[in-house]
């Protein structure tokens, strides 16, 4: 029987010739992700020695600019534990700052049949680059840095074919939608993503759907490669590429097909992901205080265009505030000099630095009591972005900017015929 692609990369990583469902595996990690929560009073503890400094990637991202003294103090012990160790990969506040999950993207950090880790649970973010990548403990991240290596029991895996291509409007965060609305959660399982309807979504349109595998709670959520992979990643500089494919006689718990074609802009009610989409016909009209466009799943220069299409020559209603937080500095950049800025701008949107912000109500964005939000973020849990009596709904950054025009959920398709 054959292996799954996180099978061939787990039994690669930790030396054997083949692993399947239930084994317990150690392996070498090949980039370890520290961001400025592991280096909070509360949880840092300072790291004696290093073997392998340069698998090693810091970047300042949930909170940046620092708002407390708290984070500052976790930023300043940052910048010592980079100088001690002598780690080049360093994004410091604006120093191609981002969220960690799009700063890996844009560099290329995550590469084919490697391993990463994080201590961040959107970790399976980096998946949509053929690789394995999980959020882990603080402890065991730590130890990953230290030593190099890390531990997984192996997961039976999902695959999800996908056929087809998306309309426009829709996106793979109606895609995730979809799924979690559909098959709930994956708990002790990986993700793999493939078939021909993979060739029509850009990586950016993948890394939002990696990205969501940790609202699935499976172990790795990873796409097979293919050309647009690899033409990506050599833009990237990356010159040396071994994609993972999984054996035609892969043992799965199970096959899923998805017709991109078929599926409409949804939207997830308030608390919990999970069995609880919606078609946005169905919650249209419910009147927001807040939009939110942002974070590791959609603040991407993809998601930011969108949005900016529905949003051209028109305005955000004087009933509500629409927020946007492009990913990274890179992705605010481009957004700049595309002109994609100055049209969010112009339609009333604030547009913050780059940075996990709103997301997790850290700052840029927190709700008041009461409020009512729609985001094109990763989470709609109750208090996550603020105060408990809030309520949060999440959809695409299309969803969103239709949203914030109306002051109530509305349809993207109204603004983008």
């Amino acid at each position: 029987m054959g292996m799954t692609i996180a099978e061939k990369i787990l039994a690669k990583k930790s030396g054997r010739d083949r692993v399947a469902a239930g084994d317990l595996v150690t392996v070498d990690v090949d980039t370890v992700v520290l961001f400025d929560n592991n280096f909070m009073p509360s949880i840092w503890q300072d790291m004696l020695k290093m073997e392998h400094p340069e698998r090693v990637v810091v970047i300042l991202d949930h909170r940046v600019p620092a708002p407390t003294i708290q984070s500052a103090g976790a930023h300043r012990t940052a910048r010592k534990f980079v100088e001690k160790f002598g780690i080049a990969r360093f994004h410091d506040v604006g120093g191609g700052q981002g969220i960690c999950h799009q700063v890996v993207a844009d560099e290329g950090y995550a590469l084919p049949g490697t391993v990463l880790v994080c201590s961040d649970s959107h970790t399976c973010s980096a998946g949509a680059f053929n690789c394995i990548a999980r959020g882990v403990g603080g402890p065991d991240v730590m130890y990953a840095a230290a030593k190099g290596e890390t531990w997984f029991r192996v997961g039976t895996t999902v695959r999800y074919e996908l056929t087809g291509a998306l309309r426009d409007g829709v996106t793979t965060k109606d895609v995730f939608l979809h799924i979690a609305g559909t098959y709930g959660d994956h708990a002790t399982q990986n993700v793999e993503f493939g078939g021909p309807g993979i060739a029509g979504l850009s990586m950016s349109a993948r890394k939002t759907l990696s990205t969501m595998g940790a609202e699935l709670s499976c172990e790795f959520a990873t796409f097979e490669a293919d050309a647009v992979l690899e033409n990506y990643l050599r833009a990237c500089g990356k010159t040396t590429i071994e994609p993972v494919h999984p054996d035609a006689d892969a043992r799965y718990a199970d096959v899923r097909e998805i017709d991109l074609g078929k599926l409409e802009p949804l939207v997830a009610l308030p608390d919990s992901v999970l069995r609880n989409s919606r078609a946005v016909g169905e919650v249209a009209g419910t009147k927001i205080d807040q939009a939110f466009i942002g974070s590791c799943a959609n603040g991407t220069l993809d998601d930011l265009t969108l949005a900016a299409r529905v949003l051209a020559g028109r305005k955000v209603s004087t009933k509500t505030r629409l927020i946007i937080t492009p990913g990274s500095q890179h992705v605010y950049l481009n957004a700049v000099r595309s002109g994609v800025i100055a049209t969010l701008v112009e339609a009333g949107a604030v547009i913050t630095n780059p940075t996990c912000g709103a997301c997790g109500g850290g700052h840029m964005g927190v709700l008041g009591p009461e409020e009512v939000c729609i985001t094109a973020s990763t989470r709609n849990f109750k208090g996550r972005m603020g105060d408990p009596s809030s309520k949060v709904y999440m959809a695409s950054p299309a969803t969103v900017a239709a949203s914030a025009i109306k002051g109530a959920i509305a349809h993207p398709g109204e603004y983008l015929n």
